[in-house]
């Protein structure tokens, strides 16, 4: 079973970790790499929101995500009464709850060949942890209903962490919380600039494109 830490991490306790071209630890990336949009055909969480719930996605990223996400992914402001403040003048009848159900169940088409090779890996000793720009509620459903607790050691994530990715300060504080060299750290992430960010800071880092495969990622992080 898992645990929450006091920052809000969770974790497992540590095993022995191994080693696989000097990395001990493998950090995964979540949405565009282990998840993708929704299960039954992979299409972007938000395609049918109008649809389905009544909700222009135009005027929920104008009055949401381009004025309060930013503080709700690093913890500074918390997801469900900002926006059932937000969704009382955009959209009166539809509450926060419903919309967050709505969004989490929509956004989670997990990567099960992805998950088979981690599988493999942290068999073999690798210690596997989820390194993700997340808030609370949706890091513990990635975790409890999605079941990747049972998956991986833990989770960081930015709301827990105060800081998210690209910025230096998330990827010191997990190499801090980890208590190994950067250099024994692998990382696989879809964007760019995550990439070029834990590079800097001394990590194994591999852009995730679809279609790759695990063992080609780890390949590269000593090409």
């Amino acid at each position: 079973m898992n645990t929450a830490a006091n920052d809000g991490t969770f974790h497992l306790p540590f095993h022995q970790p191994g080693d696989s071209r000097g990395m001990k630890i493998l950090m995964v990336d979540v949405d565009g790499v282990l998840v993708n949009g929704r299960p039954s055909d992979g299409l972007p969480l938000f395609t049918y929101l109008e649809r389905d719930l009544g909700l222009r996605l135009d005027v929920l990223q104008a009055a949401f995500f381009k004025t309060c996400w930013r503080d709700i992914v690093t913890g500074r402001d918390a997801l469900e009464p900002r926006l059932t403040e937000v969704l009382g003048t955009i959209a009166p009848g539809l509450s926060a709850r419903t919309l967050i159900d709505y969004w989490f169940e929509n956004d989670s088409r997990l990567d099960h060949t992805l998950l088979d090779d981690l599988a493999a890996l942290r068999a073999e000793g690798t210690q596997m942890f989820l390194a993700t720009n997340q808030e609370h509620l949706r890091a513990a459903y990635l975790m409890d209903e999605l079941g990747l607790s049972s998956r991986f050691d833990g989770i960081f994530y930015s709301a827990a962490l105060g800081h998210q990715k690209p910025s230096a300060e998330f990827f010191q504080l997990v190499t801090e919380k980890v208590r190994i060299p950067a250099n024994e750290i692998g990382f696989i992430d879809d964007v760019e600039a995550n990439i070029e960010a834990a590079r800097q800071f001394g990590w194994k880092a591999m852009q995730w494109t679809s279609g790759m495969r695990l063992q080609d990622a780890i390949a590269a992080f000593s090409a």
